[in-house]
């Protein structure tokens, strides 16, 4: 206090007559202090619907229910069903003061409904908080996540975490724009090469709901030919969600969007964008300002307003399956979204995984190809390099590629860019038979042979011994597994062509696009840039370093990468050449050659069918510590059908090395078991799955286990 104010003798009690009035008549006008939002003890309840019913953010399966809570007045306006609310959990029915429970952690949940009463006898906490009066979970995203969780045997609470974004405040206090009015039917453009084309955009344009498999040609165009039928779907006065692999990917079609439409229409939801904008565009779809949305993988949940299409684009790509928990697969979210919102659906590739082809066989979905004039003008000429080429070729014994491959590249370096796709590192290889590269699989099960330290023959599906394997194609008993190495492709390519740039692309860095100058581009698979103009010729080396892999999927996969990365090559017509090392009688290659990517993928449903294999069964993997494991298989009540193969060791994770899904921590001994069951039983396998989880947890502590339900690396 300083001196002047000493001498005036500060406070109430020496301030003037109009001082000490002034003070009263705040002290009268003063509200009657507010209950505590941790309790609001004493606080009136609202005057109708006094209860909040709400889903608690807890992720575990034992509390994958709803619960509920008192509604205090003073929140009475702002708690509405779908915003985010705090509330106190964890207290017990002992926690009661003035007729209210109390105690127990602050927790971040979604209000479900308003209720007159509740089917709970005991008395109610009262919600702690509404954190936003914003409405982000409306019926329709909540009915979609609850499907999702039981589709995959997860908790609510998971698959909303990974469906409503973290909130923003800043960007819920800004406005969306207002929406725009729908735009004209656009043309058939590129479209037109297809036999459905021009139908399949009438229909979208007219408000019907076609669903269709997309094998598209050779190209770019595929994101022009995306962002025409969306541009249908606007015009009919519906919404449009795209889902892409990646963030270039949503560039391309983002682009094609803007020169089709302008800007003002669409949403792009990627990763690169940041949490803040990324929220805000959410919203600007939440609120129905926008009606269309083209994203990466989390962008499957959009909260698009009258959904009227859907379109994931190279379903088998692996960036569409999500690794958080229950782990869904993004094409399995859309066709959920197709047949709960009565939408069209759009699934597109230049290739065609096992799950298209499915479809189709099923009349769920009807194809949309060219015919076969035009796709032999738009795909490159493919020729192939097998082991008895590699045999005869002396500069291939020399320096690992083959003369055919040194040809291509010089002939293709004095018209443009020459792609080379080499795998990236970790791909292990499976059996194989030595003499015809027919899998090695177990006799009792069909799951795929591994060679053991001992030179032992296990199953790594149901893990019986195999002593005495021979081939069933041919006949052979000689095994193969293996990959050719891949290091030194760079330096070669780049001592071959002194004179010729060499540009990489793969995990370090990532290139969008390439000038269409001469130059080398060695690129993982996945990561090929797009080359101005097209490349003027492409290298796939080391076949059987994908081919060879121990996974169900090892020939699709290898043959999408391959037609990905062909695809980016000019025509035959234009000079387009691939050059393919692998053995040219394999059916992933011979496929590739005649660009059938759906031949192959029918052939390989057919095979899968006849082996009991996904997609045509469901299957479950059940992994954890070996007691855990065998703990939890005596509890689950299985379908009448299912059948339980192994366990089976998991390979450990090595220290500083990258971890698998589902795979063991660091230090820690796993074994897998594999549950599969006939087609129509995937509901109840995830049910009892869930149900023994949920049992498990309730009872707590033991070993971890994890549950997958059609994991992608089943082996």
């Amino acid at each position: 206090m300083s001196s002047e104010n000493g001498e005036r003798g500060g406070g109430a009690e020496g301030a003037p007559p109009e001082q000490l009035a002034l003070i009263r008549e705040s002290v009268r006008q003063a509200k009657v202090p507010k209950a505590k939002p941790r309790t609001w003890r004493g606080a009136a309840l609202a005057g109708e619907l006094p209860v909040a019913r709400v889903l608690v953010d807890k992720g575990v399966l034992h509390l994958d229910r709803y619960f509920d809570y008192a509604v205090p007045e003073e929140l009475d306006a702002d708690a509405q069903p779908g915003v985010r609310v705090r509330v106190r959990f964890g207290a017990g029915r002992h926690r009661v003061r003035d007729g209210r429970r109390e105690g127990g952690g602050l927790i971040d949940g979604f209000l479900i409904e308003r209720l007159a009463e509740s089917d709970y006898s005991g008395p109610l906490a009262a919600l702690a908080q509404v954190v936003s009066p914003e409405p982000v979970l409306s019926a329709e995203l909540l009915g979609l996540a609850r499907a999702v969780a039981d589709r995959y045997a997860g908790s609510l609470a998971d698959v909303l975490q990974l469906a409503v974004p973290p909130r923003s405040a800043r960007a819920e206090q800004k406005p969306s724009p207002a929406p725009l009015p729908p735009p004209g039917v656009p043309d058939v453009g590129s479209w037109a090469r297809y036999e459905r084309g021009a139908g399949f955009l009438e229909a979208l344009a007219s408000g019907g709901a076609p669903r269709a498999v997309w094998n598209a040609l050779p190209g770019p165009e595929w994101s022009e030919e995306i962002a025409r039928a969306v541009a249908a779907t606007l015009a009919s006065g519906r919404g449009a969600l795209v889902v892409v692999p990646d963030g270039r990917a949503a560039g391309r079609v983002d682009a094609a969007l803007t020169a089709l439409l302008g800007e003002g229409r669409h949403a792009l939801l990627t990763a690169d964008a940041g949490p803040e904008k990324r929220y805000r565009q959410w919203l600007a779809v939440r609120r129905g300002s926008v009606r269309a949305v083209v994203g990466t993988r989390a962008a499957m949940f959009a909260p698009v307003q009258d959904l009227g299409l859907v379109v994931i684009w190279d379903d088998g790509d692996d960036s569409h399956s999500e690794q958080h928990a229950p782990q869904p697969h993004a094409r399995e979210v859309l066709l959920l979204r197709a047949a709960l919102d009565k939408c069209g659906f759009l699934l597109g590739s230049w290739s065609c995984t096992v799950e298209a082809a499915q479809l189709v066989e099923s009349g769920w979905a009807r194809p949309l190809v060219a015919s076969r004039e035009q796709v032999r003008g738009a795909a490159p000429l493919v020729r192939t390099v097998g082991d008895g080429d590699l045999a005869r070729d002396e500069a291939a014994r020399a320096a690992r590629l083959p003369t055919l491959a040194w040809q291509a590249v010089r002939e293709g370096l004095k018209h443009g860019p020459v792609l080379v796709q080499v795998p990236r590192r970790g791909y292990v290889p499976r059996m194989a038979c030595a003499q015809c590269r027919a899998a090695a699989r177990c006799r009792h099960c069909a799951g795929p042979l591994e060679g053991q330290d001992a030179g032992v023959l296990r199953c790594g599906w149901c893990g019986v011994e195999e002593a005495a394997w021979h081939c069933p194609e041919c006949g052979g008993f000689r095994l193969r597994a293996q990959v050719v190495g891949a290091r030194r492709t760079a330096e070669e390519l780049g001592r071959a062509f002194p004179a010729v740039p060499v540009r990489t692309s793969g995990r370090e860095q990532v290139l969008d696009t390439v000038p269409g100058t001469p130059a080398l581009v060695v690129s993982t698979p996945g990561a090929e840039p797009v080359a101005d103009g097209g490349y003027a010729a492409a290298l796939l080396l080391d076949g059987w370093a994908m081919l060879g892999r121990p996974d169900l999927r090892a020939g699709e996969d290898a043959l999408r990468r391959w037609i990905a990365a062909s695809s980016l090559v000019r025509p035959q017509g234009g000079g387009g050449t691939v050059v393919v090392v692998a053995e040219p009688t394999l059916r992933p290659v011979q496929a590739l050659v005649r660009w059938d990517p759906v031949g192959h993928a029918v052939r390989e449903l057919a095979e899968r069918a006849e082996l009991g294999f996904p997609p045509v069964s469901r299957m479950a993997a059940v992994a954890g510590a070996a007691e855990a494991v065998a703990e939890f298989l005596a509890a689950v009540e299985l379908p009448s059908d299912a059948e339980v193969l192994g366990p089976v060791p998991v390979p450990a994770a090595l220290v500083g090395g990258p971890r698998r899904v589902g795979g063991p921590p660091v230090g820690e001994r796993w074994e897998r078991a594999l549950i599969r069951v006939r087609p129509g039983s995937g509901s109840a396998l995830a049910a009892a799955l869930k149900a023994a989880q949920a049992a498990r947890m309730a009872r707590g502590g033991g070993d971890v286990v994890r549950v997958r339900v059609d994991p992608p690396d089943i082996g």
